[in-house]
Formats: C-alpha cells, structure tokens, sequence
C-alpha cells in the first residue's frame, strides 16, 4: 500500500544518518517489545507478512509521530485485538482483566532457536526473465501490503540475479496463501528514478517478485 512507511525517494525527512555505535535496542522496554511480536507471531494466528501490514496501515499521522518500536508495538496491539485475543481495556490496562483464550502453539525456550526459516519454494513455472533482462517496475498502487517501493514504479530497470522462487507477500499478507514467484535483484539508474537532480553514477538495486515487473523495450 501507499503508506507513510514507503519513505523512499521522498522529499521533506532529511538525509539517513547512523548512529555511530548504535545499540540494537535504545531501552529495555524495546527489547520486550520485539520478543513478543516474535512470541505472539509463532503461535500461528498471523504470518509474517500480516504482521508487516499492521504497522504499515496505520494512519500516517500516528505512524511519523511514533519510533520504530512504538510502531512494532501498534501493529502488535491491531492484531491481536482484531483476533479478539485481547480486549481494547486490557491494552489499555497492560495486563490480563479476563482468561486468555487459547492459541494454536506457544514459543518456548528451546523454540527460539528454530524462529525464521526460509521463504524459498519449490518453483511452479520457468522464470519469466534472466539477467540481463530489461524490465520496468509496474505502476501499481494495490490497497494492502506489498514489497514494491513507490519510487521505483513505472521505472525500467536490468535484472542483475535470479533469486528462485519464494513465498509472495502480496497475497500472503491477505491471508490467500503463499502463491509462491520468482524473486528478482533489479538495478535502477539513479537518473531514471530522479532525472538529472541524480548522481550520475547513482544505481539502486532492489529485490522484486515477477508480478512486479513487465518487459521493457
């Protein structure tokens, strides 16, 4: 979707600057976030992509006011009230004001290790293009979660490396399976994404599923 999230190429928030030395998390309440969206994600009531979805479809006005983690928190706090696993009171409480309603799986101790795992699939079809492949990036504007960035729509591109087949997000956040494509490293000439205001030897690369792309003259 066209959220605040896709900040790419956009105008108004400054360069990106690293902290030198930056910690992974900046509090511990950080940390406690990020372990139980990973705890809640591996009880099965939502996939990864969905989880993606939940902080990139809030308002954008809420979403720019919040840091990283309030955001990972926002997202976690939607879905589980849309699940009915926790009441709108007892978000706001913090804590439990009723029984927990039972989940698929739990996350143990020894279960931590074996989070993640691979998106790679078994391929359903030949791949459509190769390296070396001119392509342009479909104009495309869909109303949920996708991996195709605002500034690279309508650009053409070359395909630098064939990636296999994986699980697609588009139609994994929507809960209509893992429908499986060709994943894809496209390289963009800084100037076809921002004219002459580019570096000229400005290239961005980016990872794009084949439903993404169109051949290009």
């Amino acid at each position: 979707m066209n959220g605040a999230h896709d900040m790419g190429g956009a105008h108004g928030f400054g360069p990106v600057v690293p902290e030198p030395g930056e910690p992974v998390f900046h509090a511990d309440w950080e940390g406690r976030v990020f372990a139980l969206v990973l705890a809640m994600g591996a009880t099965g009531e939502w996939n990864l992509d969905q989880s993606r979805f939940a902080r990139e479809n809030l308002p954008p006005a809420e979403y720019l006011a919040k840091t990283y983690y309030e955001i990972w928190l926002a997202g976690l706090e939607r879905l589980l009230a849309a699940r009915g696993l926790a009441e709108p009171d007892e978000i706001e409480a913090g804590r439990s004001l009723r029984p927990a309603k039972p989940v698929g799986r739990t996350l143990t101790p020894e279960g931590v290790a074996a989070l993640g795992g691979t998106t790679r699939r078994a391929a359903p079809r030949t791949p459509r293009f190769t390296v070396g492949d001119r392509v342009r990036a479909r104009n495309m504007h869909p109303r949920t979660h996708t991996r195709l960035p605002r500034y690279v729509r309508g650009r053409v591109g070359t395909v630098e490396r064939v990636h296999g087949c994986h699980v697609f997000p588009d139609a994994h956040a929507r809960g209509a399976g893992e429908d499986p494509q060709w994943l894809y490293t496209v390289s963009f000439a800084g100037g076809e994404l921002w004219g002459d205001d580019a570096v000229s030897a400005t290239r961005v690369t980016v990872d794009a599923f084949e439903p993404y792309l169109e051949p290009a003259p």
